[in-house]
């Protein structure tokens, strides 16, 4: 292998006859005035006689050409593999062109490849092209993953990918992008396993019910960490939720925001002089639903109540407490007091005042990974409630240290979304917004860090995006996301355009604490989602023990005649509790002759059917 055409002090062009390149791979260049630089392959091609001169308008110019003449390639006959390298390090000034060109040992490249070891660092997948140094990298860093190619499974063949967490102290924040089944969720999950091997204390807010971690699969269990007792699965309005008497006014204004989008002035107005501080669910909500009643009422017709002759003391008393209602707030609007009536209502029948965020906190202390989950709606509005509580107590922590007092202890944290774009919305306001701007903005002085997934990047909030000092782009389709992409990371225009073609698992990473952009494959996951089995096995399955079903409670009555479907039909639905009627027994019993599950037999004067 040896460099070609006119070379730059970032790219050059490599050839060789007898071997094909690999994508990402690392090359060494044998230039010893720059010290033996090393470059990463961004674009390769095979060229050869078959190719007419002229057609190709790729990387290969007449330049190159020219170059493969003049050191003895034979254009019009040899196969010849051509690289495009980019410098990891600017060099002082350009490459000698035909120098040579060789595969790096590990320990050379060490430094470029491995930021931390694998006890202290998330190991998230292998590094492409790292395979030929496979075998002589350090042992430590050798069969620590599974790898999932073309649906199988095999060891690990290139250097590991190690995140080193502890980077996040000074480049915050991750984002996880990548469109439907391009392995957006399941690098998530990747992620979050190891997070757990950490046992750095998370909350993870599951709007789709997958984030379960407790179904470890059997080929990956001998390289599974301990994760026993590591992970706390909630769910809103049964075993977490608001208590609604810690609510401060502003709080109780965020959350009746979030539940029905967004609150008018005077329903904000009506919020901040109905509340009471220490104010229970019950005592908050039977005054507003009373004004309610009073302003439909009205004075004139309370009045006229009252001077009803069959009343009784309680029924005085209640609308002499109605009429002190529309004393004190009689001048807000009607419509305003039940619009914040509804919300509060809406909130109360999701749950959402049942509970408290104790098992939320306890999980935290304890550096556990608590997944919170409910409907996306639901979602959001305790999302602004509890990001905002947790948040306050790891400041309050932090600032008592630094004012020389002790402080209760409360644990730096991660927060982790998916479809982060719902709760953080670009150009428009949505209640959990403001937070999560907050905390991507100064949460690192605090301990408290992002991990954002979503599949839509350019709807994300642009503030928030462009703190994600950690990017893993999986495959994304969409030209106007792939801009967004390529304008916060340092996507080169040929990893651009590959995007669209990347398969499910492969990602780039574009992380400040690695200086470039990583091309990697994520690993076999330890744990299963919930979600795993295709919906086609699934509908196929239920077919097949709902039939075994019903022909098991039919093996006492066959054979019979189409003559007996009434009194057959009768013991069937006694037996199973079907509720079927004649026409569905006669469709399903013709569907089984053809499916040669039961023996139909045609006679002159009836039909039967036997068990096959």
């Amino acid at each position: 292998m040896q460099v070609v055409g006119i070379t730059s002090q970032q790219e050059v062009h490599v050839v060789s006859k007898d071997r094909k390149f690999r994508m990402n791979e690392i090359l060494v260049i044998e230039d010893a005035a720059l010290y033996h630089p090393k470059g990463e392959v961004v674009e390769t091609l095979s060229y050869n006689r078959l190719i007419p001169m002229g057609y190709d308008k790729s990387m290969v110019d007449q330049q190159v050409l020219h170059t493969l003449e003049q050191i003895g390639y034979n254009i019009d006959a040899d196969e010849i593999n051509i690289a495009k390298v980019r410098l990891f390090e600017e060099a002082a000034h350009p490459i000698r062109t035909g120098c040579q060109v060789r595969l790096p040992q590990f320990y050379e490249v060490r430094h470029l490849l491995v930021k931390s070891t694998p006890r202290a660092g998330m190991i998230l997948g292998e590094i492409r092209g790292t395979e030929p140094m496979g075998h002589d990298m350090d042992l430590e860093l050798q069969n620590q993953m599974m790898m999932m190619e073309q649906g199988v499974l095999r060891g690990q063949r290139g250097v590991p990918f190690i995140f080193d967490i502890r980077t996040m102290q000074q480049y915050p924040h991750i984002g996880v992008f990548g469109g439907s089944g391009s392995g957006k969720s399941f690098g998530l999950r990747v992620m979050l396993e190891e997070v757990m091997k950490l046992r750095v204390p998370t909350v993870v807010f599951d709007p789709h019910f997958e984030m379960d971690f407790r179904h470890i699969g059997e080929e990956t269990a001998h390289l599974c960490p301990d994760l026993q007792d590591r992970s706390v699965v909630v769910q809103i309005g049964r075993e977490v939720g608001v208590s609604f008497s810690e609510l401060n006014t502003r709080d109780l204004v965020e959350l009746l925001g979030a539940s029905g989008g967004g609150l008018s002035e005077p329903m904000v107005n009506a919020i901040q002089m109905l509340h009471k501080r220490r104010d229970t669910y019950n005592s908050f909500s039977d005054r507003v639903s009373n004004l309610v009643q009073a302003l439909e009422e009205g004075k004139a017709g309370l009045e006229k109540q009252l001077r009803s002759d069959d009343l009784t003391p309680i029924q005085v008393q209640r609308i002499r407490d109605l009429n002190q209602l529309l004393q004190e707030y009689g001048t807000m609007p009607h419509s305003s007091v039940k619009g914040v009536h509804w919300r509060l209502q809406r909130l109360e029948r999701a749950g959402l005042f049942q509970q408290n965020i104790d098992a939320i906190q306890r999980g935290l202390e304890q550096g556990k990974l608590v997944v919170i989950q409910g409907s996306t709606w639901i979602l959001q509005v305790f999302a602004t409630y509890v990001i905002g509580a947790l948040y306050r107590k790891r400041r309050e922590y932090k600032d008592a240290r630094m004012n020389g007092e002790e402080g209760h202890f409360f644990p730096p944290f991660v927060i982790v979304t998916d479809e982060a774009h719902n709760f953080a919305p670009k150009a428009v306001e949505s209640p959990a917004k403001s937070i999560l701007k907050e905390i991507a903005q100064e949460g690192r002085k605090y301990g408290v860090f992002l991990i954002l997934a979503t599949q839509r990047p350019t709807l994300l909030d642009e503030t928030i995006t462009a703190q994600l000092n950690t990017k893993l782009v999986f495959r994304t389709v969409r030209g106007t996301d792939i801009a967004t992409l390529k304008e916060e990371t340092d996507l080169t225009n040929e990893e651009g355009k590959r995007l669209p073609y990347l398969r499910s698992g492969d990602t780039f990473v574009s992380s400040a604490a690695f200086g470039r952009t990583v091309f990697i494959r994520i690993r076999t996951a330890y744990t299963h989602s919930p979600h795993l089995s295709n919906p086609f096995d699934e509908l196929t399955q239920f077919q097949q023990d709902k039939d075994d079903q019903v022909l098991e409670a039919l093996q006492d009555l066959f054979p019979f005649f189409d003559s007996d479907f009434l009194p057959t039909l009768e013991k069937l639905n006694s037996k199973t509790g079907l509720g079927w009627d004649l026409h569905r027994l006669r469709q399903e019993l013709e569907q089984w002759a053809r499916d040669g599950k039961v023996k139909r037999v045609e006679s002159p004067f009836a039909t039967r059917f036997e068990l096959v």
